[in-house]
């Protein structure tokens, strides 16, 4: 997800290094709390691991323009519930940054906007699991129900997100309008293949419980909270 350049500008663009700004500290909450619980060593292998992912996911997934944005496989679920919520922000913030510095630096000054727009639907997607999983359930026996409600969450904040930038920057016109339903109505479209291979990388992380003692993935993917 890259926003144009030019839909937001000159002072306006400010706003988005408050809200980057918000979305980067309580990710290092997150990030506190994981190292407190599973230790340094798995944030950092995990993290690691997430935006190795993202990176890729920007890369060699399809990836088209559409409207005022483009459209991205970027698996945010998925990250969440194999890595954890804080190496998944991690991974979003870094993979993002390196497509930026490598490949994209146009995109640089637009990173506030960015990285708000992946992170907060993320953590959305965490409130959201607490409340819809029981306590009692791991996450690698999730049903097909509850893998679509997070996936809905996450990339319906992205649309939410690219829409108020979109607006924020240019207004209600038509034609900024017609593109910001444009790139929802395409970006969606990823809410029907994302459960499903949601439920394929849990079912091939289910035949592989040795993972659990491995620090490689978040505990809660085999564990009760």
């Amino acid at each position: 997800m890259h926003i144009e350049h030019g839909i937001v500008d000159g002072a306006k663009i400010l706003l988005s290094y408050g809200t980057g700004a918000a979305a980067a500290t309580y990710g290092l909450k997150l990030a506190v709390e994981t190292v407190r619980t599973s230790g340094v060593a798995s944030l950092a292998t995990r993290s690691v691991a997430a935006t190795a992912a993202v990176f890729t996911f920007f890369q060699l997934l399809p990836h088209f323009p559409v409207g005022v944005s483009e459209v991205h496989f970027i698996l945010g679920s998925t990250l969440f519930l194999i890595l954890g919520a804080a190496p998944a922000a991690i991974g979003l913030a870094l993979g993002l940054l390196l497509q930026g510095l490598l490949f994209a630096p146009f995109d640089l000054p637009q990173y506030g906007i960015n990285v708000t727009t992946l992170l907060v639907p993320l953590f959305a997607l965490q409130v959201l699991a607490n409340r819809i999983i029981a306590p009692n359930t791991a996450y690698v026996d999730l049903k097909y129900s509850q893998a679509l409600a997070l996936s809905t969450t996450y990339q319906g904040g992205v649309v939410a997100w690219v829409a108020f930038w979109a607006v924020y920057g240019q207004g209600f016109g038509a034609e900024n309008v017609s593109s910001v339903l444009a790139f929802g109505g395409a970006y969606m479209l990823v809410v029907l293949i994302e459960p499903i291979v949601d439920l394929g990388v849990l079912a091939g992380a289910k035949a592989m419980r040795g993972l659990s003692a491995t620090g490689l993935v978040t505990p809660r993917l085999y564990n009760e909270a």
